[in-house]
């Protein structure tokens, strides 16, 4: 066994991270306003991959199923806030590199557009755990199109990685935030992509073994 693999076996939960301060009102906007001003112009539009699937933050005018290549959906990243807290962090989805990945573009409309994004932004940026980014879109009629989405910053302590079942079981089991576990959000956004006809294969058979093993672990404390 290598170093490696033996250090990804030895993993503990809960872990003890230091995710730094919230992002503040201006760094917000600082960063919305940034991440505009790399829009190549024409509608703007949202690629959702995960809870925005959903539970939309904003009205679309438009919904279209796409998929980005280069990036992939990983429950890869630290929540201290919506499905887990400092104590018992749970886990969110994030865009990795590498893959593809499915969901849907939604065209966002023109009116009150930044109040729309300051919205989405303090949704998935109350940490700077993320990179607003433009995607290369393709959506389902084969057009392309330039969408925001937001990708996983491996270089912070809230970048998880691909955990091993065992420490996922432990979240699944005690994780819980402002919205809830993260076994709901896992189940909630498996559920939406298979009735969607685009189900993640990885995500629900990582699902149900550790379901299983949660399941198991309960049943032996009774």
């Amino acid at each position: 066994m290598s170093a490696i693999e033996s250090s990804i076996l030895n993993l503990a939960y809960p872990p003890r991270l230091d995710l730094g301060p919230q992002l503040t009102h201006e760094q917000l906007l600082s960063s919305m306003q940034s991440t505009m001003a790399r829009h190549k112009g024409g509608p703007v539009w949202l690629f959702a991959y995960g809870s925005l699937i959903w539970r939309p933050e904003c009205t679309a005018v438009e919904r279209v199923r796409g998929r980005v290549h280069g990036y992939h959906r990983g429950l890869y990243l630290w929540s201290h806030e919506h499905r887990g807290t400092p104590e018992m962090p749970g886990l969110v989805f994030g865009l990795d590199r590498g893959g593809s990945c499915s969901g849907f573009a939604y065209r966002l409309p023109e009116e009150q557009l930044d109040a729309s994004l300051y919205a989405l932004w303090k949704r998935e940026m109350p940490f700077p755990s993320y990179r607003p980014h433009w995607l290369n879109c393709r959506l389902e009629d084969g057009n392309q199109v330039q969408a925001l989405g937001f990708v996983l910053e491996r270089h912070l302590p809230s970048y998880a990685g691909n955990l091993p079942d065992h420490v996922l079981s432990h979240v699944f089991e005690n994780a819980c935030g402002r919205y809830g576990t993260t076994r709901d959000y896992v189940e909630q956004t498996a559920h939406a992509l298979r009735s969607h006809a685009m189900p993640d294969r990885n995500l629900e058979a990582r699902l149900k073994r550790c379901k299983s093993k949660v399941d198991q672990a309960i049943a032996s404390r009774l």
